[in-house]
C-alpha cells in the first residue's frame, strides 16, 4: 500500500510548474480570459449566442492547447500540428453556428463563427506568448464588432432610401 501511496503521491506532484512557469503560465491564461472577454463582451451586448463566457473560454482552451506542448518542449512541427487541430475545432464550433433559414434566403451566424475563430486565434497567439499581436488582434476585432457595424447600418440605410425612392 505504501508503494501506491507513493505513486500517487509522485503522479499528483509532478507536473506542477516552477515558480516561474507557475506565472508565466497564469498570465498566459488571464490574459486569454481577459482578451476573450473583451470581445465577448461585445457579443453579448450586441444580442448574440456566443457572448463572453464562450469566448473567454475559446481563448482560454486554445491558449492552453499551445501552452501545454510549449511547456512540455514539443518541437516546432507538434505545436504546428496541435495548432492545426485547434483550428480544426474551432471550425467546427463555427460552423454549428451558422444557420440557414429555411423560409428565407438568409445565413446567419457567420460573424459569430469568425469571431470565434478569431477569439481562437487570440487565444493561441497568447499562448505562445506574443501578447502584443493578441492585443492588436482584439483592438481589431472589436473595432471590426463595434464600430464597422454602424457604419454597415448606415450604408445600409442610405442604399434602402435610393431603392425606395427610385422604386
Amino acid at each position: 500500500m505504501d508503494s501506491f501511496l507513493d505513486v500517487l503521491v509522485h503522479e499528483l506532484s509532478s507536473g506542477w510548474p516552477s515558480g516561474e512557469q507557475l506565472a508565466r503560465v497564469g498570465i498566459r491564461l488571464l490574459a486569454a480570459a481577459l482578451f476573450g472577454a473583451i470581445v465577448g463582451i461585445q457579443r453579448e451586448q450586441a444580442g448574440k449566442a456566443a457572448g463572453i463566457r464562450t469566448h473567454m473560454l475559446v481563448a482560454m482552451g486554445s491558449a492552453l492547447f499551445v501552452i501545454g506542448p510549449l511547456e512540455a518542449e514539443f518541437s516546432r512541427e507538434g505545436l504546428s500540428r496541435v495548432i492545426q487541430g485547434i483550428v480544426t475545432g474551432i471550425g467546427f464550433i463555427g460552423g454549428g453556428a451558422i444557420l440557414k433559414l429555411r423560409d428565407e434566403r438568409e445565413i446567419t451566424g457567420l460573424t459569430t463563427a469568425a469571431g470565434i475563430l478569431m477569439t481562437s486565434a487570440v487565444g493561441v497567439a497568447t499562448g505562445l506568448g506574443l501578447l502584443g499581436a493578441a492585443v492588436i488582434g482584439v483592438v481589431l476585432t472589436w473595432v471590426i464588432l463595434a464600430v464597422l457595424v454602424k457604419i454597415e447600418f448606415q450604408m445600409n440605410r442610405r442604399k434602402g432610401s435610393k431603392q425606395s425612392v427610385g422604386g
